[in-house]
């Protein structure tokens, strides 16, 4: 491994703390009394604490040195005075160890006592100070030039995914984010439990994956000699706890989709899911609107939460069309009893990209999703999808063509879909023989037949309601974050590339393209501002160590980050 100068500056600062006999990496429990949040808000002159963070600045000024110190809750001012730490003749924890040997991002612990300065700044004054951990690498702080500008800032976002710990570090406002996105679990829990649901847990490798239309991950049991499939939805199995006997359950469930990766799809995500005896998709629309509104107050302190140029009122009720209500006023054309061979055509008229492994429901999917989605971004119910859609569904009660089922819409997405549950077995194996003939003519994403489910279905289930929100998307409406990235503390990312020394000139074409992502050459030469020569040579050097991909497509020559 090839160490930058810092980091070997470090590395030897680490070996003269060991020659000094002082553990970089000590075991012992360092007694934190207080956080920086509790100082700030109960402040009392002369109070005696001890806190324990980060270094994350100091100015040092001969035997004083102004410093902040970082922990979970914020950051406070600290000062370290030679008199004040050391006795007699004996500088050296100051001087050798604090101004030479500490350096910023390393942990220390500090026992001390509160002040005010003169500029009215509150202030630990350092009695004492204790080495917890040696940082070896330098963060990734922002840099103030002289007249103030700040300018290195982390926030490349590939890299803050990559190293959230550090973005974490160096981003405090980042973990706000993931505060709200406890709130909001915290919030739905007590919801729940109030009204006397029952939390559990389901296995997350399956024998059969169940629950959604989705291509899944599979994996190998060697002693069962079997395959088994990470988890795509939990829904099957608390189905089947409804018909054991209880009346509602619900669960948090890391679901895995082997499906592409989009700044709205991460191929492992949280769903929620609940299901609840006696109760239909109508019921469960009365529920959703509230459980919505009383998320947002708890997470936000109102109903409203800004997401892009638009405001979101989550405030009950939301508006409820229908799916071919939706799809005649925004295409014109209407849904309702048509053919598979009328659907495609249409689909194909709308400039819709279809194929032979699509069904009727996949291409009624594919109107409203392209056609009709964007248009709804207040939380609107979309109702009474074609059987065809929804094979988990039970059968419309005034019209065959259709079933109970409503999605929520929001700012162009869905984040909740619904059911009045089909509880009828031999219904339920026709619609799991009908995507079987779906997965024969190629659609990877069809239902597999689950016999023990049916089997299940046959001892009896009551009429049951059940719902499943997207918890990483319904966290980015509220806190105004349009990348699921932003809301997942470690997002699936490509591997990691090995560093490459590029030439200032491939370096200057790989960042338009960074921000572009996708650009047309000569309209990207032309914002390179190369010659030709050098042009034609970035290009080579960024393809050569894939980096970039040039792409011929029917409108020209593109080239894209690889």
């Amino acid at each position: 491994m090839q160490l930058s100068e810092l980091e070997q500056i470090r590395r030897d600062k680490r070996i003269q703390l060991q020659n000094l006999g002082i553990n970089p990496y000590p075991a012992d429990l360092f007694p934190v009394d207080t956080k920086t949040s509790a100082i700030k808000q109960d402040f009392e002159e002369g109070k005696k604490v001890i806190i324990a963070g980060r270094l994350m600045s100091r100015r040092i000024q001969g035997k004083a040195s102004f410093a902040e110190l970082q922990d979970a809750e914020g950051r406070i001012q600290v000062y370290f005075n030679r008199d004040e730490i050391c006795t007699g003749d004996d500088k050296t924890k100051y001087n050798d160890v604090y101004k030479k040997l500490l350096d910023i991002g390393d942990f220390i612990g500090i026992e001390g006592e509160l002040f005010t300065t003169k500029v009215g700044e509150k202030t630990v004054l350092v009695k004492d100070f204790t080495l917890l951990s040696k940082s070896l690498k330098p963060l990734p702080l922002p840099k103030t030039d002289s007249e103030g500008n700040t300018y290195d800032e982390f926030n490349d976002p590939e890299l803050r995914y990559r190293q959230r710990y550090a973005d974490l570090a160096v981003n405090p406002h980042v973990k706000e984010v993931f505060v709200k996105r406890t709130k909001l679990f915290n919030a739905m829990r007590d919801f729940f439990n109030e009204r006397g649901y029952f939390e559990v847990e389901t296995p997350i490798l399956q024998p059969i994956p169940g629950g959604a239309a989705a291509r899944p991950f599979v994996t190998h049991h060697n002693s069962l000699d079997i395959p088994l499939y990470m988890r795509i939805a939990n829904e099957l199995y608390l189905k089947r706890l409804i018909v054991g006997g209880f009346d509602g359950v619900y669960e948090f469930s890391k679901n895995f989709r082997n499906e592409g990766m989009d700044r709205t799809h991460n191929p492992e995500f949280t769903a929620m899911e609940i299901y609840v005896a006696y109760k239909d998709y109508n019921w469960m629309m009365d529920f959703c609107e509230q459980l919505l509104e009383y998320c947002a107050m708890e997470v936000n302190g109102t109903t409203k939460a800004t997401f892009g140029e638009h405001t979101v009122d989550f405030k009950a009720p939301y508006p409820r069309v229908t799916m071919a209500e939706a799809i005649l006023k925004f295409t014109g054309f209407d849904i309702t009893g048509k053919s598979e061979a009328e659907l495609r055509e249409a689909a194909q008229g709308m400039g819709i990209a279809v194929d032979d492994t699509m069904g009727k429901g996949k291409l009624i999917d594919e109107m409203f999703g392209e056609k009709c989605e964007p248009n709804f971004i207040q939380p609107t119910f979309i109702t009474d999808y074609p059987k065809e859609m929804s094979p988990l569904c039970k059968e419309h009660r005034d019209n065959p063509e259709l079933t109970e089922r409503f999605e929520l819409m929001v700012c162009g997405k869905e984040i909740a879909n619904a059911y009045s549950e089909l509880n009828d077995p031999i219904d339920q194996r026709e619609r799991f023989e009908a995507q079987l003939k779906l997965a024969d003519r190629g659609d990877d994403e069809a239902m597999f037949i689950d016999n023990d489910f049916i089997r299940a279905l046959e001892y009896g289930m009551p009429p049951t309601s059940g719902m499943g929100i997207g918890m990483d998307r319904l966290i980015m409406f509220l806190t105004n974050n349009p990348s699921i990235q932003e809301v997942l503390f470690f997002p699936q990312m490509k591997p990691e590339r090995k560093a490459v020394a590029l030439t200032d000139e491939a370096k200057a074409v790989l960042a338009l393209l960074k921000k572009a992502e996708k650009l047309e050459l000569t309209a990207l030469k032309e914002q390179s501002g190369l010659s030709n020569k050098k042009w034609d040579k970035s290009i080579k050097e960024l393809t050569k160590n894939k980096l970039a991909n040039v792409e011929k497509t029917d409108d020209g020559l593109f080239v894209s980050i690889v």
